[in-house]
């Protein structure tokens, strides 16, 4: 929470970042057969988010051993960041969830 110029109190959103295993899987599919966690405000997947390097496959074909490509998830309050990384870590396809400070 923060101040703004003009007065009014700001609520600033928390962060989680996930690395998601996309191996053996093609497109996003590793993403949309995520479980997502109930009270997200938004969610952006994508390499822009971090990657274990460049595809060199076609579009069509899936993903090889060890590619992983990020996400952002948007949470209301820090307490809710915090349970949705454990959330998210009981999914076999999440390598990794973190708070982002």
């Amino acid at each position: 929470m923060s101040l703004c110029l003009c007065g009014e109190t700001i609520f600033e959103m928390a962060l989680v970042k996930l690395k998601i295993d996309v191996s053996g899987t093609v497109g996003d599919e590793a993403w949309r057969k995520l479980r997502q966690f109930d009270e997200i405000q938004s969610a952006d997947f994508g390499p822009q988010f971090g990657s274990g390097g460049r595809c060199n496959h076609s579009l069509n074909a899936p993903h090889g051993k060890g590619e992983w490509i990020g996400a952002e998830i948007r949470l209301q309050t820090p307490l809710l960041a915090q349970y949705a990384v454990s959330h998210y870590l009981e999914q076999d396809r999440v390598l990794d969830a973190d708070v982002v400070e």
